[in-house]
């Protein structure tokens, strides 16, 4: 576990100190669980646009590219 919270610091570009120190901030005044419930509400209300909108975005990568191996 700690080893995974050293990586998750470093990928956060935070020391492991301050990394910590956010999570049990976020925890303890509920910022992690208000954050979750508002990306849930985007999900929720635009879930479908937002997922038609990647399928077009990735649609041209879809197709096979000349030369590319099947």
């Amino acid at each position: 576990m700690l080893e995974a919270g050293k990586a998750a610091a470093r990928s956060r570009r935070l020391d492991f100190n301050k990394y910590v120190e956010r999570l049990i901030i976020e925890d303890t005044t509920g910022a992690r669980a208000a954050g979750m419930a508002a990306a849930q509400r985007l999900i929720d209300e635009h879930g479908t646009f937002l997922d038609d909108l990647e399928q077009r975005l990735d649609a041209p990568y879809d197709q096979q590219q000349p030369g590319a191996a099947a």
